[in-house]
């Protein structure tokens, strides 16, 4: 199915439905959610889910694992998706927040097979082993670590989401306990109490995810180190290479 809108077909009696979606550039998903859980994949393009938790960045190619009824909003950048909405009873494995995986070159010929499957496509013969398989597949996906989280202290919440806008790897946790009024040892406490990440970390994690839509644009490595704070673009690739296991031309529009 191509450009359907799932209250279309949600209904349709089937565990998996495949749907390709063409958006706008620079679209916005308000807040919403889904009956069943989905396989959000970017065929083209960015994408950033957003929840209560926290944010999830989708490259290029990859995807995120959205669970059956989670308000999640959706910021795209020149995307193409393709989406499996799944009966929650026929991926008993699937997490209990969403998660950003990568796709093998396998899954992403399934998922290009897939949303050319009839909506009610026969229970025995190729459809449905195509089905079958995709399901083993996504199971088997490698989660990345691609997930800013949110505080629920509203102050720091506040501040974590102002620097997500306009992340800089120097910015010193001083200036977040002043805004606090809290001492730089509560403010590392409240951090890793609220986050499960420490305040050095979440930063290096919230200027990678900000690199990654810049980098699907093309822009010059130096240039997004510079943006970033970054001495040099050697440094910011270390560090950039350390957190998600390849380097930045890793995560460029194939």
């Amino acid at each position: 199915m191509r450009n359907v809108p799932l209250s279309e077909v949600d209904a349709l009696p089937r565990a998996v439905l495949a749907i390709s979606t063409d958006y706008p550039p620079d679209h916005f998903l308000p807040p919403h959610r889904h009956r069943r859980a989905q396989f959000l994949y970017g065929a083209t393009g960015s994408m950033r889910v957003g929840t209560a938790d926290g944010t999830w960045t989708v490259p290029t190619r990859r995807a995120v694992l959205i669970p059956p009824e989670t308000d999640h909003s959706v910021v795209m950048t020149n995307v193409t998706t393709r989406s499996l909405y799944l009966e929650p009873s026929a991926v008993p494995w699937f997490p209990r927040r969403c998660q950003t995986v990568d796709v093998s070159p396998l899954l992403r010929e399934l998922l290009r097979e897939a949303v050319d499957v009839a909506p009610e496509y026969p229970r025995r013969g190729r459809d449905a082993t195509l089905i079958s398989l995709l399901l083993h597949e996504i199971s088997r996906c490698v989660p990345l670590p691609l997930e800013l989280p949110w505080p629920r202290h509203e102050g720091l919440r506040a501040l974590c989401q102002s620097f997500s806008d306009a992340p800089d790897v120097h910015d010193p946790p001083s200036r977040w306990a002043e805004e606090l009024h809290v001492s730089e040892r509560t403010l590392h406490r409240l951090f890793r109490a609220e986050t499960g990440l420490s305040f050095a970390r979440w930063r290096e994690r919230a200027c990678v995810l900000h690199a990654l839509p810049l980098l699907a644009a093309d822009l010059p490595v130096a240039e997004v180190a510079v943006t970033l704070g970054y001495e040099s673009p050697a440094a910011f690739t270390t560090m950039f290479s350390r957190l998600l296991g390849a380097p930045p031309r890793a995560y460029r529009e194939p």
